[in-house]
């Protein structure tokens, strides 16, 4: 199948020089941390012409929906800002004078990659990456969730929902409830990297995905009362880490004031888990889940948390 050649400078452009087609900004420095050559290594096999059509160049739709990520953008908004924004068009490695892909071919480039199960392996690629340049500390891992609104509406009397995989579940501490998936991650203590992500419905407790967010080569497990278990911090205890849980309250035996100083101490520490999700909903806008199901869910969180680690390594090494 024909690919599309990218990338080709037009006049303009090779006469406007580093200007225009270089720069400082952080995308320009990501572009220069990252070995855009392994992801490209993944994505090869995927191909997206159409019937006489060449196809586009997976690298350049992967680092179109990496934007898509970092910025909050719908799939509409994405294809407008690759025709306007020289910056994207620069990312992406495309020319003043390329055409850019619709939102249609990003559409069906994410469904790809889902359909593939690349997406952890994307991940999984970035992580090693991060690894190698020691940008990852491993001192402890920190676990922690936040609920994200699903794009349908939630069932009502007799008539069901558009998303059958979303869940409801009451907010702790606060009224109402949300209707949705819940992001489960576990951050590398001291770089705030995300090392594990999981998509789960909204409903799912936290301490059923804890032992999945836990690495294996940290040091320390930081984590509020929800994943407390005896069961769990023995484990922890056996494997030689050591487990910062704060301790639950039991209804017939309440904490004593040293246990709940203990637990103002982890709540101090693990407090920087909160500015992964302030960055990731504040800034990066990921407060709804755009499309339906528990796959396009799980590929919307996963594609963010990769962006989020691209956005962090900039900012650990600038």
């Amino acid at each position: 199948m024909a690919v599309k050649r990218t990338g080709q400078l037009s006049l303009a452009e090779a006469f406007l020089g580093t200007k225009l087609v270089g720069g400082s900004s952080p995308l320009d420095r990501l572009s220069g941390l990252v070995k855009w050559y392994r992801f490209e290594k993944l994505l090869n096999p995927l191909r997206d012409g159409g019937p006489g059509r060449a196809a586009w160049p997976p690298l350049v739709l992967f680092k179109a929906l990496l934007l898509q990520s970092l910025y909050g953008l719908s799939d509409r908004e994405l294809e407008e800002a690759l025709g306007d924004r020289l910056s994207f068009r620069r990312f992406v490695g495309l020319g003043l004078e390329e055409s850019i892909p619709d939102h249609t071919v990003l559409s069906r480039f994410r469904n790809l990659l889902v359909g593939e199960g690349l997406l952890e392996k994307l991940f999984g690629e970035l992580d090693r990456q991060l690894e190698k340049a020691g940008v990852i500390l491993k001192r402890g891992t920190m676990l922690d969730a936040t609920l994200i609104d699903a794009v349908s509406a939630p069932p009502s009397g007799e008539r069901a929902s558009k998303d059958a995989d979303a869940r409801p579940t009451v907010r702790q501490g606060k009224s109402g409830f949300t209707f949705g998936y819940k992001a489960h991650v576990g951050v590398d203590e001291g770089s705030g990297l995300i090392r594990k992500v999981i998509t789960t419905p909204a409903n799912v407790n936290d301490t059923v995905m804890a032992d999945h967010l836990i690495c294996g080569d940290e040091k320390t497990v930081w984590a509020d009362a929800a994943y407390d278990t005896h069961a769990r911090r023995r484990r922890l205890k056996a494997e030689g880490k050591k487990a910062r849980i704060a301790r639950r309250p039991n209804k017939h035996h309440p904490l004593p004031p040293r246990l709940k100083h203990y637990n103002r101490l982890i709540a101090r520490r693990r407090a920087a888990v909160e500015t992964t999700f302030a960055t990731l909903k504040n800034r990066m806008r990921l407060t709804t889940i755009r499309y339906v199901g528990l796959a396009k869910a799980t590929a919307q969180v996963t594609l963010a948390a990769i962006a989020f680690n691209m956005r962090r390594w900039v900012a650990i090494t600038g």
